[in-house]
């Protein structure tokens, strides 16, 4: 009896951490859309040039490098939960602060310092979900947890629906409030995993791939290149870098493009809403397949689907129906790429080192969602059209396929051996 409420207490933590992560990828996915669907209100009220309105939409994602690799390695020495709750406050203060900005420079600074905030949230919701979640439900947890982001930005979208651009000010507050809100709801709910807590000694610090040797220093960023991780986290970092860079790009533009092609603000809005859920639905979605016998179709085409959906994009008349059907194919694939990618992160690190290494996977593909606004903006002050624009990304979507591809091969034969060593006994 003791043991089974041992068991039951262990899952009830289990799944409350897991709830606790999604409300806090729910709330950082609001936030990081919200200057996206912002920009027209912004946009009206300041007069800034093509290129500032770039560096704005960029400003929250170059604090988020910072944030991702300075949280990821404190974490590792401190705890996730301490990190994740700081984390969590300096984004929820700082998105309020954004409201309040009188001018596009401020405004620009205001959002550098929440993407600090949400740069140290997301690698540890990634690591705590892992250690948190047993060896059957590890990809479908962390799949779940990242697809609230896409979620929380569709709620972003709406917002900006029902409200005139004039408010704009209301979606930074609403974000700011809600997880300064949820804040003393995390430090009552969540634990640090058992696996975090345990003697640095332990075997289940060796992690996947399988090395020799003694367990690395706890946050070493030197220890993510050794013991033969340095190809599988180089191609991680490139696969995630042109992810985000195509990702981000068309979160930050999309709308203004689709005005600027002829649709209306709220058809705009209405399409904004379609590529966040269908890449909420399908990270819900890869999860599943991941765990399953349909992983390596499922993955084939979500990336084959994304260099698709652009070129198909960039082909498309602004007709509202047909636009949003393939927004949503697209918002599928890529969520579905990069679901793979962020369920697979935690797992290419021992304990000691986790925090450091996914931190530093996500603020590579940060960099990519940096270049990913800029490059919009450079090109559009070139006066290249809707159509154009998307033509000029889809070479670097192929690009970016291909290595997914790669990318999926090594985890798949990484994780193959990982099973032999087991079932043998063996040490690679």
């Amino acid at each position: 009896m003791n043991v089974y409420a041992a068991r039951r207490q262990t899952l009830g933590a289990a799944t409350a951490t897991i709830v606790s992560c999604v409300a806090v990828a729910f709330c950082e996915g609001f936030d990081l859309q919200a200057a996206g669907v912002a920009a027209r209100g912004i946009a009206s009220e300041f007069n800034p040039t093509p290129d500032q309105l770039g560096t704005f939409f960029s400003a929250s994602t170059l604090g988020l490098f910072g944030g991702a690799l300075l949280g990821g390695r404190i974490s590792d020495s401190f705890g996730r939960k301490r990190t994740l709750i700081g984390s969590v406050v300096i984004f929820g203060v700082f998105s309020i602060l954004t409201a309040a900005a009188p001018d596009i420079h401020t405004l620009t600074w205001a959002r550098l310092l929440t993407g600090l905030g949400f740069g140290g949230a997301f690698p540890n919701l990634l690591a705590l979900v892992n250690e948190s979640s047993s060896a059957g439900r590890r990809n479908a947890n962390v799949a779940l947890v990242y697809s609230g982001m896409p979620f929380g930005g569709a709620v972003a979208s709406l917002l900006s629906m029902l409200s005139a651009p004039t408010h704009w000010r209301v979606i930074f507050i609403a974000g700011g409030l809600t997880p300064l809100v949820l804040a003393p709801i995390l430090f009552g709910v969540l634990r640090e995993p058992s696996g975090f807590e345990r003697p640095r000694h332990s075997a289940e610090l060796t992690g996947m791939p399988l090395v020799r040797g003694a367990p690395p220093k706890a946050g070493s960023f030197i220890a993510i290149f050794a013991n033969g991780r340095a190809a599988l986290t180089v191609m991680l970092w490139s696969c995630l870098f042109l992810a985000l860079l195509i990702l981000y790009l068309i979160l930050s533009w999309l709308p203004t493009l689709l005005v600027g092609n002829g649709m209306s603000n709220a058809e705009a809005a209405a399409v904004q809403v379609a590529f966040n859920v269908g890449g909420g639905l399908s990270a819900l979605v890869i999860g599943q397949l991941l765990e399953g016998k349909s992983r390596n179709t499922s993955l084939a085409a979500a990336f084959v689907g994304v260099p698709l959906f652009v070129f198909l994009l960039s082909k498309t008349p602004p007709q509202l129906s047909l636009v949003m059907l393939i927004v949503f194919g697209l918002g599928c694939a890529i969520l579905a790429t990069q679901g793979f990618m962020y369920a697979a992160a935690p797992q290419c690190y021992p304990t000691l080192i986790r925090g450091v290494g996914v931190g530093a996977a996500v603020a590579m593909g940060r960099l990519g969602s940096i270049v990913g606004p800029k490059l919009g903006g450079s090109l559009k002050a070139a006066g290249h059209s809707s159509a154009q624009l998307f033509a000029d990304v889809l070479p670097l979507a192929v690009l970016g396929s291909v290595m997914a591809f790669v990318l999926a091969w090594q985890i798949a034969r990484l994780r193959h051996a990982h099973s032999l060593n087991e079932a043998t006994g063996t040490e690679t």
